[in-house]
């Protein structure tokens, strides 16, 4: 999800990353807290003043992000939910779960471990804002203080919006979950509801735009694009999880597929494979020996005139960089490799023999039939 994130260090067995939009929204928030909000609440202070504030609360600030995630980490760990990491990006932090918790009590536990160390959090933060107060400390303690004791609550509140993939979306969920047994279908209605807050909140980030508070305006609509992107992602994966898991690629794969010789012309090809057949990628054999394979984006390199003299084995792709995927390869270890690729299409081999071909569009494909049979479960019977 984060490639480009960098490690900074690790702590309690997490490795806590830094994706570099992060620097978007730190400047952001020291930016605001500097020009706007500290200088409201405490007037009278030197620009200065107000940056080093400003710096100072934003680290704070993003120190309670990472504990926030770590509650998450530390809940999912003691429950034998395997955890990649913990990441500050630009919509905050996050902490990855390599899978789904086992049962609907796990994930609401892990749900709800974020919003009350955030709740706790507040709580502290007003409480030294108050023991300051007392003390007589300098007030541009106790401000800094109560902004924290302030953002750490609001940060709880609003990830309790029963709204996926909030916190509070995930005890949504998990109720869900507990109530049919059916964690996709758990899912499926829990993102619904990602994705009716995230059309709310985009609805007001509009007003605000057009009453002229730019920020809060382009904030909310940046906040509600990843909710909605996030939300229709989410029941996505459950449904691969749900469709692929024990599945093999032998199981998916188109077996016999339309083949080539490299004596074949570029024109054949097009006019043979590409138009007729409808299929842009085929394997190339010869004799029996697959030798690698032709692809519709080989002939942009060649010019038109020269396509009815020039053969697919002039052309090919060898096997040395085809992507080939054996027959037992669990499907979910494939769409890792095409994540980690960027291949879309694989040949399926075993000793050197072509078995058949699988796509990213054969698992969209069986995604799209297993969804529509869900729902053709679900609808009532006259």
């Amino acid at each position: 999800m984060f490639s480009n994130a960098v490690k900074l260090f690790k702590l309690i067995g997490f490795d806590i990353k830094l994706d570099p939009s992060w620097i978007l929204i730190a400047a952001l928030i020291t930016w605001s807290l500097s020009q706007q909000y500290f200088p409201a609440t405490l007037p009278g202070q030197t620009a200065g003043a107000y940056f080093l504030m400003a710096v100072f609360a934003m680290l704070l600030f993003f120190a309670s992000l990472l504990l926030h995630e770590l509650a998450h980490a530390v809940v999912a760990r003691q429950y034998g939910v395997p955890i990649k990491g913990i990441t500050l990006f630009l919509f905050g932090g996050v902490a990855e779960l390599d899978e789904e918790p086992r049962t609907a009590g796990i994930e609401f536990r892990v749900a709800v471990a974020g919003p009350l160390m955030s709740f706790a959090l507040s709580f502290g933060f007003w409480s030294l804002a108050l023991a300051a107060t007392i003390a007589q400390s300098g007030p541009t303690l106790i401000e800094i203080l109560s902004y924290l004791a302030t953002i750490n609550l609001i940060l709880a509140l609003f990830n309790l919006v029963p709204a996926f993939p909030l916190d509070g979306g995930r005890v949504l969920r998990a109720y869900l979950w507990h109530r049919s047994g059916n964690i996709l279908k758990a899912t499926e209605s829990a993102a619904k509801s990602g994705v009716v807050f995230a059309y709310t909140l985009m609805a007001l980030g509009m007003v605000a735009l057009f009453q002229g508070a730019v920020v809060v305006g382009l904030w909310n609509v940046l906040i509600a694009s990843f909710v909605l992107i996030a939300a229709r992602s989410s029941y996505q994966t459950q449904l691969a999880r749900a469709v692929f898991d024990n599945r093999t690629v032998g199981s998916l794969m188109s077996r016999n597929p339309l083949v080539v010789e490299p004596d074949m012309t570029l024109s054949d090809f097009v006019s043979d494979i590409i138009l007729r057949r409808r299929t842009n990628f085929a394997p190339v054999l010869e004799d029996g020996v697959l030798l690698g394979h032709m692809d519709r984006q080989l002939l942009s390199g060649i010019d038109r005139d020269n396509w009815a003299s020039t053969r697919v084995g002039d052309v090919f792709v060898g096997l040395e960089d085809t992507p080939m995927v054996g027959p037992d390869l669990p499907v979910q270890d494939l769409l890792a490799l095409v994540a980690q690729t960027g291949a879309r299409k694989f040949l399926v081999v075993r000793d050197h023999r072509l078995l058949g071909v699988i796509t990213l569009a054969d698992l969209a494909g069986s995604l799209q039939q297993a969804d529509m049979r869900l729902h053709e479960r679900d609808v009532p019977q006259r």
